[in-house]
């Protein structure tokens, strides 16, 4: 699609909820990593789905369920184009990138994970790609192993990887941009050193989704998860890729109606993927507003929201930086849209709940990364997290915000 020329008032105009304020402040809402706001373009089509063709998919013959099963498959075929994977097949519906690995834990790793397999992850992982490995792990006899982080600079220790990525690896899993410290990691150069040595692959791309362009076949991955409310889309909808070859081989997750082509009353036989994987009646409606939320994110070009949102963090670590007693985590430079902080002797709950009451929404906590805060040797951060529909003034509000917060505390 053609990249648009609105600018950033023009593009604010499509998320209505950006325009109110909050305990009598204009609303700044930097919680994007939490999840994104949506346009009214996404709004506007779930209200026409509802209002014109709701009907369940596959199974019926009228008109209305044809409209809905034609929405619904077309939503699958744009989610191809948009990853660039080879075929619709190799795309599944899901809930999040939380089923999309547990889909991939419960299939793939228990058909073909067995004691003294090792499941390689990093120590920057969110719980959901963490759990689930330990779920199936103790069901398997597998054992899990971690590439270190260095420190508060957030970059994996690429030294141990030579040592970790060897051939008792029978999965490695790993976050494209850690949803706390911001960094970037090269899963193209990932995912080629794994396929060298065998290694199925599997990347959350739950932060970079809609923030950049993600290539399935330029990465090379066999998985790649992500959420459709992390990309503007509708919450409880995502999307799990696989390579065709890979999901042919695996069993279904759940089983019940559509992912059967018969049944008797002691066997069953399954659909061809993607559908084995998709029993029950799928969230149709979020499927066709993710692919609104596709179009949209096109429509302004990923390359100027990746641009945008590497611009408006390094702005915004720079600011950070300027203030006295003040701890910032991940890279100083080459990060996504993330910045995450302490300020000495006030707790990040603290930081936020005063934030929210000047308007400003931040985050704080372990943002699902217990075990990457252990290593930290922090409880929690306070965390800002950018999108293209946000601008430097924010960010200035947002420090402004800060340096009272430190005022006031005497930090």
């Amino acid at each position: 699609m053609q990249t648009t020329t609105k600018d950033r008032t023009a593009i604010r105009k499509d998320f209505p909820i950006l325009d109110q304020k909050v305990h009598g402040h204009q609303l700044v809402y930097l919680d994007n990593a939490a999840t994104t706001q949506k346009p009214k373009q996404v709004i506007e089509a779930l209200d026409h789905y509802y209002l014109r063709d709701n009907s369940n998919v596959h199974r019926g013959i009228h008109e209305l369920s044809n409209r809905s099963t034609i929405a619904f498959e077309g939503a699958r075929e744009r989610a191809a184009n948009f990853l660039n994977a080879r075929s619709s097949n190799e795309i599944i519906f899901t809930r999040g990138t939380t089923e999309s690995i547990n889909l991939v834990a419960n299939t793939w790793g228990a058909k073909f994970l067995k004691p003294g397999d090792i499941i390689l992850l990093t120590e920057m992982e969110h719980h959901s790609n963490i759990v689930p490995w330990q779920m199936i792990a103790e069901r398997t006899g597998a054992k899990l192993s971690y590439i270190p982080v260095t420190g508060d600079d957030g970059q994996l220790d690429a030294s141990k990887l030579d040592v970790l990525l060897n051939k008792s690896v029978k999965l490695f899993s790993f976050t494209h941009i850690s949803n706390t410290l911001g960094t970037v990691n090269p899963a193209t150069e990932y995912c080629a050193r794994a396929r060298k040595l065998g290694i199925t692959t599997l990347v959350d791309a739950a932060q970079s989704i809609g923030h950049r362009k993600v290539d399935v076949q330029e990465i090379g991955c066999d998985f790649l998860a992500l959420s459709g409310h992390k990309m503007c889309g509708p919450t409880g909808i995502g999307l799990l890729y696989g390579r065709a070859e890979v999901l042919e081989q695996r069993p279904p997750f759940q089983g019940g109606g559509d992912m059967i082509s018969t049944v008797d009353f002691f066997e069953s036989k399954w659909k061809e993927i993607p559908h084995k994987f998709e029993a029950g009646t799928p969230d149709i409606s979020g499927a066709i507003g993710l692919r609104v939320a596709m179009d949209y994110l096109d429509e302004i070009g990923r390359d100027r929201i990746q641009h945008h949102d590497e611009q408006l963090s390094a702005y915004a670590y720079d600011k950070l930086a300027g203030l006295k007693d003040i701890r910032l985590f991940g890279p100083k430079k080459g990060r996504a849209g993330v910045v995450s902080f302490l300020l000495n002797e006030v707790h990040a709950h603290d930081v936020v709940t005063f934030a929210d009451q000047r308007g400003v929404a931040l985050r704080g906590g372990h943002h699902c990364n217990q075990p990457l805060m252990k290593k930290l040797g922090v409880p929690s951060t306070a965390r800002a997290s950018f999108y293209f529909y946000n601008t430097t003034a924010e960010v200035d509000r947002m420090v402004e915000v800060i340096a009272e917060i430190q005022k006031f505390f005497g930090a």
